[in-house]
């Protein structure tokens, strides 16, 4: 198989010769095969594992995303991909990344309360005027 995997701003991985893919959905876990029939699945956040005869096994931390398989071609396309080969260190690196997109999250928060607190202040100084 060829699996895809997309993330918003470029192509995370784009791998031949897949022999098995193994993610996480709403209903439990989800394995794929290459003479496998055509499906669609939703993703949930978690690990998406997968073999290559070359590489062995290989996970990649992903956040919600949708995946489609279509003859050989398995396109993953999820918000955020963190991909290792040893799963201690890819929850390392998952915590980390995500201590940091909490603290940006926060950071974009905080800057989108003070726009709105401007806003509303010049609207209600327009208003009294």
């Amino acid at each position: 198989m060829r699996l895809r995997i997309l993330v918003p701003s470029a192509v995370f991985a784009d791998l031949a010769d897949v022999t098995r893919i193994t993610c996480e959905t709403r209903a439990g876990h989800f394995g794929l095969l290459p003479h496998r029939l055509d499906c669609v699945a939703a993703l949930e956040p978690g690990i998406l594992s997968y073999a290559t005869a070359v590489d062995g096994e290989r996970f990649v931390a992903v956040d919600d995303g949708t995946l489609v398989k279509a003859g050989p071609e398995v396109l993953v396309s999820v918000r955020r991909a963190i991909g290792g080969s040893d799963l201690q260190d890819l929850r390392a690196r998952v915590e980390q990344e995500f201590l940091k997109f909490d603290e940006e999250e926060r950071r974009r928060r905080l800057v989108v309360a003070r726009i709105e607190q401007n806003l509303l202040r010049r609207l209600a100084d327009r208003a009294y005027a």
